[in-house]
């Protein structure tokens, strides 16, 4: 088999070359004028080792990437308590749904929705400003990457808060129900500004390297959180990651993952690798297109599906 090298060259290439980009997400003004041709991958092992292609080091929106990490910082402040708020469960809907909340009493379905990453805003709020609360997440994603130079993009934030309709009836929704605690239009800024943290695939591929090892910062050795609760977000991933599109990745790539409208996907292939891939063009649920096809080459070059048969173990 070719060097993991190899192989990230060989997809970024076959990437360069289809003919089938996707749609970018032009219902956010500050993203529709990202060009459909950029593709970008990083996969960072085990071991620290970086391997990169494509437009690796340029800066996107992760949009609901960002969920991943909002929830490992709630679960770290309150426990599990969270689920007490949110639930754990596939939504079957599309990722802005609100036909769900009427009969779950204001209780969304899983975090990575956008109602349950809400509600996750919600909790992280807290006491606090909405600026601060927004610094906390900054600098907790800064230190999983060991990167100063993640930052909120504020035209895309900006861009949000005049955009986000769904988002606002969302919350003003289970506000009604008492899950949302906070005034809507604070929580909204803390899930706006979540939403349009910029990173690279490299930076991306480094923060979540703690869900690859255990909860651990492999850069560190310090714990982010606890080696349950890193498998359980994984599981949450696999199972919700994309939306109502999660059996499709589940079936095609086999890795727990999650995507955003900027077109990124972050995916952990346990104790193995942490990998980040972004091409803008979305499918029709609102995951990166060439990003799925990307890790499903990837997948089947590696070996590294949670399906795959242990040999020799």
């Amino acid at each position: 088999m070719p060097g993991l090298a190899t192989i990230i060259a060989e997809i970024a290439a076959e990437m360069a070359e289809a003919p089938h980009r996707g749609m970018v997400a032009d219902y956010i003004p500050a993203l529709a004028t990202v060009d459909p041709r950029k593709f970008g991958i990083a996969v960072v092992e085990a071991d620290g080792t970086c391997h990169m292609a494509g437009d690796a080091d340029e800066a996107f929106s992760i949009q609901s990437i960002s969920k991943v990490f909002s929830l490992t910082l709630a679960l770290g402040s309150i426990g599990d308590k969270v689920w007490e708020r949110v639930g754990r469960e596939p939504s079957g809907t599309a990722f802005n749904s609100i036909v769900q909340l009427e009969t779950e009493a204001g209780i969304p379905r899983n975090p990575f929705i956008n109602a349950g990453a809400i509600v996750i805003a919600d909790m992280i709020l807290g006491n606090h400003a909405p600026r601060e609360a927004i610094g906390e997440i900054l600098r907790f994603v800064r230190s999983l990457a060991g990167e100063d130079g993640i930052f909120v993009d504020g035209a895309v934030a900006a861009a949000e808060q005049e955009t986000g309709f769904r988002n606002i009836a969302l919350a003003n929704y289970m506000r009604a129900f008492g899950n949302i605690r906070h005034q809507v239009e604070l929580t909204l800024g803390v899930y706006f500004n979540q939403c349009a943290l910029a990173m690279s695939c490299r930076q991306l591929a480094l923060a979540g390297r703690y869900l690859m090892a255990g909860g651990i910062n492999p850069a560190t050795g310090h714990s982010v959180i606890s080696p349950r609760r890193a498998r359980r977000i994984n599981a949450l991933m696999m199972t919700c990651g994309h939306y109502d599109g999660s059996g499709e990745f589940a079936f095609r790539v086999g890795l727990p993952g999650k995507s955003g409208v900027g077109g990124g996907i972050l995916a952990i292939a346990p104790g193995r690798a942490s990998i980040a891939v972004w091409s803008p063009g979305l499918n029709a649920r609102g995951n990166s297109q060439l990003g799925a096809l990307a890790l499903e080459r990837l997948v089947h070059r590696t070996g590294w599906s949670v399906f795959e048969p242990v040999v020799g173990g």
